[in-house]
């Protein structure tokens, strides 16, 4: 099988033939009809010591099951995470991390719905959103954010307003329902809001804390790192609050099939439209990679092996 790999940090990426893996006790061997691109993945390969290997969010058809497995068979379509490489024609993945695609749904939607629709989803959960309040989503044209604007809505935000790294993106982000985008470059990010959804941290952390109201929420569940200071949460009662996606699928599998009956229910209704930025062949990924870093994509990013 064509796999992606580097061996150096920052890259470059490239093809190489390897063998097909074999499913462990609990795991599944799926043939990858669709890989996400996510920004902490790209952020290893340009950050991390060593070369780690290039996995994250497959879907495809399940071709063989490791003993021990109970809740798929050969022949069943899924999406879920891999932790070993998933930038190839086949993935390994464990059931425990794995959901079923419906029959009417493609691998490119599941890819682009359900991960980054569940991060979403959490993070307006972690805010704990009340309906008629107002939510700013920093990232708001990513993979992640652009549900996240679509679901503060189904979840009854008042105000939804959007943060970009770029004027471009504007119209993108209010064909989605926002009210109205910032640029983080902005003296301000407008009129203080409930909760801020930030994917973005670093020196964005500021800025989005200043952006809240009193007592509002931070929900922060970016890979990027960041400092706040405490006096500026004290003066206006702010609160920050992480959350990662993996404690819940691993701590709390009921709620995570929760979420993603609630994702595939509100994509049936047409009331969540996830959006591809552009289907990369696996031999394309650096520029799969190079549309996130350059942040111009707007919705998720996919290769398609």
């Amino acid at each position: 099988m064509r796999r992606v790999r580097y061996t150096s940090v920052g890259g470059p990426l490239f093809l190489e033939e390897a063998p097909v893996p074999e499913p462990g006790p609990g795991e599944l061997l799926v043939r990858c009809e669709a890989v996400g691109v996510t920004l902490p993945m790209v952020r290893k390969v340009a950050e991390a010591p060593e070369p780690v290997a290039l996995g994250g969010e497959v879907a495809g058809e399940v071709v063989a099951a490791g003993e021990g497995v109970t809740r798929f068979r050969v022949g069943d379509r899924v999406t879920g995470l891999c932790f070993g490489h998933g930038y190839a024609d086949f993935a390994v993945i464990h059931e425990t991390m794995a959901s079923p695609v419906p029959r009417d749904a493609d691998a490119v939607t599941a890819i682009a719905l359900v991960r980054s629709g569940l991060v979403a989803l959490g993070a307006l959960e972690a805010a704990r959103l009340a309906p008629g309040e107002s939510v700013l989503v920093t990232a708001a044209a990513s993979g992640v954010g652009h549900l996240a604007v679509q679901l503060a809505r189904t979840r009854g935000a008042g105000r939804v307003r959007g943060a970009v790294s770029g004027a471009e993106k504007a119209d993108f982000v209010r064909s989605l329902g926002a009210d109205d985008c910032v640029r983080y470059d902005d003296a301000t990010w407008g009129e203080p809001v409930d909760c801020v959804l930030d994917a973005v941290g670093g020196e964005l952390l500021t800025p989005a804390v200043a952006a809240l109201a009193p007592h509002g929420r931070l929900v922060a569940y970016s890979s990027g790192g960041g400092t706040v200071r405490a006096y500026d949460l004290l003066v206006g009662a702010k609160s920050v609050i992480g959350f990662q996606m993996a404690l819940i699928a691993r701590g709390r599998p009921e709620l995570y099939e929760q979420w993603r009956q609630e994702l595939w229910r509100l994509f049936a209704e047409g009331a969540l439209k996830p959006a591809v930025h552009g289907e990369f062949a696996l031999e394309d990924a650096a520029a799969a990679h190079a549309a996130v870093t350059g942040r111009a994509n707007l919705g998720k990013v996919v290769l398609r092996p």
